[in-house]
């Protein structure tokens, strides 16, 4: 059993590294179906399930320094990739389906909510889960600390993820070949061909690593200082808040053409997902197939809404499901999605999902919180 802090955080950090590497050095097709998120939450579980982890109060606060230091650092560097001037040139089309698939899946959970009767541990679970599906699994991160989402309950939600993600995705691939069949029935235009011009927020030059991680750090610092003298619902809310806008501000500076913000943001998040899986101990699995159910029926209600849209607002295949697949896949799927139209698109498909950053932590914050106060 690991008693010291130190090597307890060593360990994570190391499943964190090492999964992520294989991930992205290998050619392996598991994890087009599993991402090293899930796999690096399901390892630090089992090894906490397995009693690796002593429960003593030194790693406890390490636990909870770190992740009270990375989550806000980690959405400020996430945030500085935005390029808004580039967003705003998608065109009508894209724009418009963005926007409804934003609306139609905060829609759907609140039905879900209504009809499944939720509880407040579920309600909180599914509203971490409304930023993922808004944003990524940084701001499901993000979400589940702020309504404080018990770790059990998060394991779940990530389980949920990973399940309907999966099949999201799938179906998202399968249609792309019925563009024009869907096309004519929406009596819109095919705007693949008006957006090879669209750039992206993209990084070059050197990787400033060390940089990256001192001003995320001082953002995370001066964040949770003035979260303490002017609080917004409670002390962690405020933090993820005033981090989330000084990503903002910091992504119309020069900050934003530091190389190198997605590698940190992302074994930030690793690290924190590491941590919240040590802590996470699951007395059994009888509620995730419920769970499930309520996530396809979710993405039932997304995808009508959607299509119902497509018809009245005269929109195409590509810039629905691409809006759509931004939400609920992200930055790892939304590209591929965009390529599989046209390969010059993938920046398109890049640019959709990163606004997710934004728009998933105050999203899910307020769907989390309507469901919290629709919880039985």
């Amino acid at each position: 059993m690991i008693s010291s802090a130190f090597v307890y955080f060593f360990l994570l950090a190391t499943i964190a590294t090492s999964f992520n590497f294989i991930e992205k050095n290998t050619n392996l097709k598991f994890f087009n179906y599993v991402p090293a998120v899930v796999i690096i939450y399901a390892f630090s579980m089992l090894l906490a399930g397995l009693g690796v982890f002593e429960r003593n109060e030194e790693i406890l606060k390490i636990y909870s320094n770190t992740k009270t230091n990375l989550l806000p650092a980690m959405l400020f560097l996430m945030l500085l990739q935005i390029d808004f001037r580039h967003f705003v040139k998608l065109g009508r089309s894209l724009l418009i389906s963005y926007v409804l698939a934003v609306l139609s899946i905060a829609f759907g959970f609140v039905v879900v909510a209504l009809i499944f009767s939720f509880d407040t541990k579920s309600a909180s679970a599914f509203g971490a889960l409304a930023g993922s599906w808004m944003g990524g699994t940084a701001n499901m991160v993000a979400v589940g600390s702020a309504l404080d989402v018990p770790d059990e309950a998060f394991g779940y939600a990530l389980i949920v993820d990973s399940v309907n993600y999966t099949f999201w995705v799938m179906l998202m691939l399968f249609i792309v070949p019925f563009a024009k069949v869907f096309n004519k029935f929406t009596a819109s235009n095919d705007v693949v061909a008006s957006l090879h011009e669209i750039g992206c927020a993209c990084n070059l030059g050197a990787k400033k690593y060390w940089l990256l991680i001192i001003i995320a750090l001082v953002a995370s610092t001066v964040a949770q200082v003035l979260a303490t003298q002017f609080m917004i619902i409670n002390t962690t809310t405020t933090v993820i808040i005033l981090a989330t806008l000084f990503g903002v501000i910091g992504s119309f500076t020069k900050l934003r053409e530091l190389n190198g913000t997605s590698e940190v943001a992302t074994t930030m998040l690793y690290i924190i997902v590491a941590l919240i899986g040590s802590q996470a101990i699951f007395e059994n699995f009888s509620g995730v197939g419920v769970y499930v159910f309520a996530g396809f029926v979710i993405l039932l209600i997304h995808a009508l809404i959607m299509v119902i849209g497509a018809k009245i607002f005269k929109l195409d295949l590509f810039s629905i499901a691409v809006a759509s697949l931004s939400n609920i896949g992200g930055v790892a799927s939304a590209p591929i999605l965009a390529a599989a139209y046209n390969k010059s698109l993938v920046s398109v498909g890049v640019l959709m999902a990163i606004m997710g950053y934004l728009i998933g932590t105050f999203g899910g914050l307020a769907v989390g919180t309507l469901l919290q106060s629709l919880a039985k």
